[in-house]
């Protein structure tokens, strides 16, 4: 495990005033058992909104860091483009990772379909007392409450499908041989994948949100991902942190790059 390699955003607090928002936020990435991080991640604030994204390049096809930065860099220019707060959250969620598609699979255009650079990705936007996320592929976000976890996306893979499915709990799941096949993702065939699009999902102050790759949640229970929400002023960063080390120390020696974003909502 290369802890050395973790890199911490310090906590921020965005105070009601000039900003129609109130909230602490925290970025987190380390390099794991691996020789280089192909997760990307960043934490976009604006007086009107926030957007939380996690792309995690797919190690497996060639260029996954590349896609990841593609991806990234796509949804970014585009949030900071809009009129904020955001008219239509989810027809922008949509267009955004459509768009991002686009882009990394023209990274692949000359490169058999097989080993074209791919990428899955969360991205969570904050606006007006609410929440709105996608996620394609195993990359996640969870929202948290009263310190545990209210509700999570659900991964587009073949362990996901079976534990819906009542064939196999969750605590099968974290050892099943299939637990990293993912369904869809970033990059590829051209055709848009699968994507999963919230309605809104209203915060009350002191709820957190987490967007992560599956470094991060691997091997981890739903109990130890709440920790992230555990109360305290100007701790989230902290808090983040410790789960980050936790993910490194169960899957270690062969932990994966652990990248994770979160929003602490204070109040509107």
């Amino acid at each position: 495990m290369n802890a050395n390699a973790l890199k911490l955003t310090l906590p921020f607090r965005e105070e009601p005033g000039a900003r129609s928002l109130n909230i602490e936020y925290a970025k987190v990435s380390a390099l794991g058992d691996r020789t280089d991080n192909q997760d990307r991640a960043a934490v976009v604030v604006s007086d009107e909104a926030a957007l939380m994204l996690v792309f995690d390049g797919m190690g497996g096809h060639s260029d996954g860091a590349q896609a990841a930065e593609t991806g990234i860099q796509v949804v970014q220019d585009l949030f900071m483009a809009s009129k904020l707060p955001i008219f239509d959250p989810m027809g922008f969620l949509y267009m955004a990772l459509s768009r991002a598609h686009d882009a990394v699979v023209a990274l692949g255009t000359h490169v058999a379909v097989d080993f074209r650079p791919r990428a899955t990705c969360a991205i969570c936007l904050v606006q007006e007392d609410g929440a709105y996320w996608a996620h394609i592929g195993d990359s996640r976000i969870y929202h948290v409450r009263d310190s545990r976890v209210l509700t999570r996306s659900r991964d587009h893979s073949h362990v996901e499908v079976l534990i819906q499915e009542g064939a196999i709990t969750e605590e099968e799941a974290q050892d099943h041989p299939m637990r990293n096949f993912v369904e869809c993702c970033l990059g590829g065939d051209p055709p848009v994948p699968d994507m999963s699009i919230t309605t809104k999902v209203r915060l009350e102050p002191d709820d957190v949100l987490l967007v992560c790759s599956d470094g991060l949640w691997s091997g981890l229970t739903d109990d130890d991902m709440a920790t992230i929400g555990i109360p305290g002023d100007n701790n989230l960063a902290e808090n983040l942190k410790d789960l980050s080390l936790r993910a490194l120390n169960v899957n270690s020696p062969y932990s994966d790059n652990t990248t994770g974003t979160a929003i602490r909502w204070l109040s509107r």
